[in-house]
C-alpha cells in the first residue's frame, strides 16, 4: 500500500522494530547507482546486543537447501545463508530479508512487488527470488548496518507456524512444484518440520 502511494525514484521495505544507522540510505543509494545489474540492496542486520543476524543473507530456500538447514549439513553449496560473503563484506546473494530490502520503485513494480498470497512470511524471498528472474542481482552491504530487535514484529505461537510454514507451501508450490510424488514428499516435510518446531515450543 505504500510503495502505491510512493513518488519517489526508490523505496525501502523497513520492519518496525528496527533503528536504522545515519549513513545506511547514502551508502545504499551510491552503491545502486554505481552498479548496474543492483535489483535490491540489502544490510548487514544486529540484534538488540550486538550479533550479527546470518538471515541478512541468504540463498535460495530449495528443497535440498531447506534440507541442509533442518539437518544442519555445513556443505558450502547447500547451506541456507549465503556464507560465501563475509559479515563485513559486499556480494551478491539470492535473498535479502524482508527486514530491509532497498531498490527502486520501478523494478519493484516491474516484478510485482510482494506477492499478496503470503501474508508475513516467505514474501522476501518470493520477491528477491522474482528480482533474480527478472535479469538483477541482489547485493549485500556489510559497510552498511541495521540494529533489528528480532522477534519484536511477532510471537512464535500457533498462528506463527501456521504462516510461517504456510508461506513454504506456497513458495514450494509457486517456483518448484514438479510432480505429485516430489510435491507429497517435500509437503510432508514441511508439516513434520512445524510439528516438531510446535512440540519444542510447547
Amino acid at each position: 500500500q505504500a510503495v502505491e502511494q510512493a513518488k519517489g525514484e526508490y523505496v525501502c521495505i523497513l520492519n518496525p522494530d528496527t533503528a536504522v544507522a545515519p549513513d545506511v540510505f547514502d551508502k545504499c543509494l551510491d552503491f545502486i547507482k554505481a552498479t548496474p545489474d543492483c535489483g535490491a540492496v540489502g544490510v548487514r542486520l544486529i540484534d538488540g546486543i550486538g550479533n550479527f543476524l546470518p538471515e541478512s543473507k541468504r540463498n535460495l530456500p530449495t528443497p535440498k537447501v531447506s534440507l541442509s538447514k533442518i539437518t544442519g549439513s555445513k556443505k558450502q553449496n547447500n547451506t541456507y545463508y549465503a556464507n560465501h560473503v563475509a559479515e563485513e563484506a559486499t556480494g551478491a546473494v539470492t535473498v535479502l530479508p524482508g527486514a530491509f530490502m532497498f531498490m527502486r520503485r520501478s523494478l519493484y513494480n516491474k516484478v510485482g512487488g510482494f506477492d499478496k498470497a503470503f501474508f508475513m512470511y516467505g514474501e522476501d524471498i518470493d520477491l528477491s527470488y522474482s528480482i533474480e528472474k527478472a535479469g538483477y542481482k541482489n547485493y549485500y552491504l556489510g559497510s552498511a548496518h541495521v540494529l533489528h530487535y528480532k522477534g519484536e514484529s511477532s510471537q512464535q505461537d500457533k498462528v506463527y507456524l501456521d504462516r510461517f510454514y504456510g508461506a513454504m507451501h506456497i513458495f514450494y508450490k509457486k517456483h518448484f512444484s514438479k510432480n505429485f510424488f516430489q510435491d507429497g514428499l517435500i509437503y510432508l516435510g514441511i508439516e513434520t518440520t512445524k510439528f516438531l518446531k510446535g512440540f519444542s515450543l510447547r
